[in-house]
């Protein structure tokens, strides 16, 4: 399977996005999969998504999905472990299902 990316945006883009991603990869890591990640503030998102082009994104704060072409996930249950799971479940679900070119 290519290597699929995901955008993990919050309010500022220091902690809580960096929190997130190292939680997301470990879990997606331990179901198979292998993803590139990248980090921003949730006003950035507009621009990172056009550049970085992910598959996902993992946001923990309010993103408008008609603002961005992404399908957009919670992020809070990687902050709280509440749901984490099921929503790990999701976002891998989501992106097995995608076809990737240069796969």
């Amino acid at each position: 399977m290519a290597q699929r990316r995901v955008l993990v945006c919050c309010a500022t883009g220091i902690a809580t996005s960096v929190q997130v991603s190292h939680r997301l990869k470990e879990l997606l890591k331990a179901r198979g999969m292998s993803i590139e990640v990248a980090e921003c503030k949730v006003i950035e998102l507009p621009a990172r998504v056009s550049a970085f082009r992910p598959h996902a994104v993992v946001s923990t704060t309010q993103v408008d999905p008609k603002l961005i072409p992404v399908r957009v996930f919670p992020g809070l249950p990687f902050l709280t472990g509440l749901g984490i799971e099921a929503a790990t479940d999701e976002i891998a679900a989501h992106l097995k299902s995608l076809s990737v070119e240069g796969a």
